[in-house]
This record gives C-alpha cells, structure tokens and sequence, in this order.
C-alpha cells in the first residue's frame, strides 16, 4: 500500500526524490516476501539432512535484501545524475508531501515493531527487514525537506540532489546487512559479551586436575553453538566426568539462550589430549600408540 501511495505522489509531482522513496518501497515488498519464505524455512525442525536445523536460511533473506537495496541505490543515483544535467520543473508540491508523509507514517510504525520482534527473538531477518524500513522512514524525511525545499526556494536541482543523498544512505544500510549476512554464513564467534560469559563459567570449573580447552563458538540465525573438551584425572569414572560435563553444560545453557552445548571428555595424562587444540589434528594417531598409551594409563 506504502509502495503505491509514493508512486503516486512521483506521479503527481515529477520529483526524483519521491521516486527514489517509492523505489526503495518496492525492495522492501521484495525484501518482505523473501523474509517470509526464509523464516518459515529457518523455523523447521532439524532433520536427517539438517541435523543441526535450519537456522542459516535467515542469513539468505537479509543477505539478499542488502544486495536488493544496493541495486535499488544505484537505479537511483542514475536517475538522480540525469535529473541533475537536465532539471525539470516539480508540480503540485503540496499533495505529493502529504501523500508521501501519510506513507512514511505507516511505515514507521511498521518497522518499529519489527525491529522489537527481531531482537526479542533474536532473527535476524526481521531485524534487517526492521531496520531497512527505517531506513525508508528517514529516507522518505529526507526526501520530504528537499522537495519542500525546492518548493521554498524554487532550485529545481535540489531536488536530484536530495536524491543522491538517499542512494548514499541506502548504499550504507545495504553494506551493513550484507556484511552481517556473510559473517554469519561464515560461522562467525559469539559475540564478545556471550563469548565472556562461556569462559567465565568454564574457568569456574578450572583445578589442578581439571582444564579445559579447543572451545569453539559460532551461531546460525537464533541458534549458538559451543563447543569444548573437558580434561580430568585419567581414573576418573565414567559417572563422575559425566556429571561434571552435565553441569558445565547446564551452566551455559542457563547463561545463553537457544544454545546447543557439544563437550568431549580426556585424560589428563594422555598426550594426544593436547593434539586437537586446532579445529583439526596436526596427524593422525596410529592405533596401536594409542593402545600404548592406554596401557601406561
């Protein structure tokens, strides 16, 4: 409806400005619909194909409504440049403004309650798609005060100019999600205040004959993953280093939301306890050095 409402206010007026506003609206009924489609697949249940769920689906709907909005921004920037060369005179002002403010309004509204619903539920495609409206919110104040601008003063190249200034700020809003959507494709750490948290309840467990180490964070959408090895007494029973992982699991699982906890249990006096520091050993471990030292155990 919003899409529509700026159009028409282009329509009435001429403005770039205002075509550069209802260009905008039309990436984020793209944007929108994308969104829809991620989160529906982003909410399945982990399966045999996807044992770790399908959370990372999120990143390809804001991934691809940054690159949606960097296109948008230099559609516009072309058609600001041409208005700029060739100024054409504006009609009817007044209507096109408060055409295009109704829209803005509803969009306010709008993307305040999916930036809120994104961050309490930790998605990140209502949030970019949250954001992006706002974005077309101040875009839409922006383009308003320019076009009231040429009205005042009667400088018709004020009005790509405005223009230009709107392909800048969407140019910058694009950047951002698509730097989001990729460092969450790429399995980025927690964040730092989350990743301080882990350690600190890990160094809480710390002895003389407990350690830990390999920890290992990433996040997919609303999930987090972590992930460590725990080192004990190698005469330790079963049980007793099974509860001892159960609590430290219970610990971060109460510190984090949405998290999946992964802990692996050695012995203190092996030596290959302490090759796996890295994602992957530095070699393999023969069979037999292994009986070995189980035997000197």
């Amino acid at each position: 409806m919003t899409m529509a409402i700026k159009f028409g206010s282009y329509v009435i007026t001429g403005s770039v400005g205002l075509l550069s506003d209802a260009m905008e609206s039309i990436v984020n009924l793209f944007g929108g619909v994308m969104a829809l489609a991620m989160l529906t697949i982003a909410q399945r249940p982990p399966d045999e194909d996807h044992a770790y769920g399908h959370n990372k689906a999120e990143y390809f709907s804001s991934g691809m409504e940054g690159a949606l909005i960097l296109v948008a921004a230099i559609s516009i920037g072309i058609m600001a440049v041409r208005r700029l060369i060739h100024p054409l005179s504006l009609q009817q002002l007044g209507v096109g403004l408060v055409v295009n403010i109704a829209a803005s309004v509803i969009n306010l509204g709008v993307a305040l309650i999916m930036i809120r619903t994104g961050e309490e539920r930790e998605s990140i495609t209502l949030e970019a798609n949250g954001r992006h409206l706002m974005t077309d919110v101040w875009t839409s104040v922006g383009v308003a005060a320019g076009v009231g601008g040429v009205a005042l003063t009667g400088w018709e190249r004020l009005d790509p100019l405005i223009a230009l200034a709107v392909a800048g700020n969407i140019i910058w809003t694009g950047f951002h999600i698509v730097r989001r959507s990729v460092m969450g494709l790429m399995d980025t750490v927690l964040p730092e205040s989350e990743l301080d948290k882990v350690c600190k309840i890990l160094e809480g467990y710390v002895e003389e004959d407990v350690k830990y180490h390999a920890l290992r964070t990433r996040r997919a959408g609303s999930r987090r993953f972590v992930s460590f090895h725990v080192i004990v007494p190698g005469e330790w029973s079963i049980k007793r280093g099974h509860h001892l992982l159960e609590s430290m699991e219970g610990d971060i699982r109460t510190a984090l939301p949405n998290v999946t906890v992964i802990t692996h249990i050695e012995p203190l006096g092996d030596p290959t306890s302490w090759r796996d520091l890295n994602l992957d050993r530095p070699e393999s471990v023969p069979g037999d050095e292994v009986e070995n030292l189980s035997e000197q155990e």
